[in-house]
C-alpha cells in the first residue's frame, strides 16, 4: 500500500511538474511569432494618427509621409522584407489598436509608465518635449516669459490634440487656464489661428515647423520642460525580446549615422513647400 502511495504520489508530481512546464513554456512558444507573423501575411501594419512631421497624409491622394513612416517602411521592405501598410488611427486609438491587433506597430508614441502597462516599447528614433505656440501680439502674454504661470491664467485657453503626450502632460500642470480638447493638428493649429484658442500645445518640432513658417507665431519651451521623453515605436506586450531588439538595433544604426535627422530635414522641407504653395 505504501508503495502503491508513493508511485501514486510520484506520477501526481510528475504530471504536475509537466503542466507547470507546459504552462511556462507556452507563452514563450506563442511569443516567437511576431516578425514571423508579419512574414507570413506579407504586410507590416503600421497605427497611423496624424501629427507633422512624424505622420502626415495628403489629403488628396490617401498618400503617407513623415519620418516614422519612411522608418516604418523602410524597416518592412529593407529588414522584414514585407510590405508598409499603413492604418488611419488617432491619438486616443494608438495604444488599444495594438491590443487588439488592428495593427502591428503604431508610430511615434511617447513612452509613458503608463503606456508602458500596455504596450512595449522601441528604443527613441527622437527626442521630445512639448512647447507652447503663441501669437506674438497676443496682449495676455505681453509680459510673458518662459516660466508656465506666465501662460496659466484665467481667461487662457490653451489648445491640445486630444489623447495625446501634450494632453496629458498639460492637463497634469494646467490649473487656471482652460483646455480645448481636438482631434488632430490642423483643429488645433486652425483654433490657434482663429484665436478661438490663445496657445496651442505640442511636440516642440511640429511647433517648431509651424512658427517657421507663420512669422505671427512664437514659439515658448517652458521651463522646466514639460514631458521631456522619447518618441518611439509600440509594440504588443507579447512581442518576444529578440523581435524588439532587431527594431532597435535598427533605429540606433539609423540614428547613430544621422539618417533620421536626413528623413526629419525631408519631412519638414515638405510641410514648408505645402505651405508656400497655399
Amino acid at each position: 500500500m505504501a508503495r502503491f502511495l508513493s508511485r501514486k504520489l510520484g506520477g501526481s508530481v510528475a504530471c504536475l511538474t509537466a503542466a507547470l512546464t507546459l504552462l511556462i513554456q507556452a507563452p514563450a512558444q506563442a511569443d516567437t511569432q511576431t516578425w514571423q507573423n508579419v512574414q507570413k501575411a506579407g504586410v507590416l501594419r503600421c497605427g497611423a494618427a496624424i501629427a507633422a512631421p512624424y505622420v502626415m497624409r495628403d489629403p488628396a491622394s490617401g498618400q503617407y509621409s513623415g519620418y516614422f513612416v519612411d522608418l516604418c517602411r523602410d524597416f518592412a521592405e529593407n529588414v522584414l522584407k514585407v510590405k508598409a501598410e499603413f492604418v488611419d488611427t488617432s491619438w486616443d486609438n494608438q495604444v488599444a489598436g495594438i491590443q487588439s491587433g488592428k495593427w502591428d506597430m503604431a508610430m511615434a508614441l511617447n513612452s509613458t509608465p503608463e503606456r508602458a502597462k500596455a504596450v512595449a516599447f522601441s528604443v527613441p528614433a527622437t527626442d521630445y518635449q512639448i512647447s507652447l505656440l503663441v501669437n506674438e501680439k497676443n496682449p495676455k502674454f505681453a509680459s510673458a516669459g518662459t516660466d508656465l504661470a506666465d501662460y496659466d491664467k484665467p481667461g487662457v485657453t490653451i489648445a491640445v490634440i486630444s489623447g495625446t503626450a501634450a494632453d496629458k502632460a498639460v492637463s497634469g500642470a494646467i490649473k487656471q487656464a482652460k483646455l480645448m480638447r481636438l482631434p488632430g493638428s490642423d483643429e488645433t493649429r486652425m483654433a490657434l489661428m482663429s484665436k478661438r484658442a490663445d496657445i496651442l500645445a505640442d511636440a516642440n518640432d511640429t511647433n517648431h515647423l509651424f512658427a517657421m513658417a507663420n512669422g505671427w507665431a512664437k514659439e515658448v519651451l517652458p521651463v522646466p520642460a514639460l514631458a521631456k521623453q522619447g518618441v518611439s515605436f509600440a509594440l504588443s506586450r507579447a512581442t518576444p525580446a529578440a523581435d524588439l531588439a532587431q527594431l532597435d538595433d535598427y533605429l540606433t544604426e539609423r540614428r547613430a549615422s544621422g539618417e533620421i535627422d536626413k528623413l526629419v530635414d525631408k519631412a519638414s522641407a515638405e510641410i514648408l513647400a505645402g505651405q508656400k504653395a497655399q
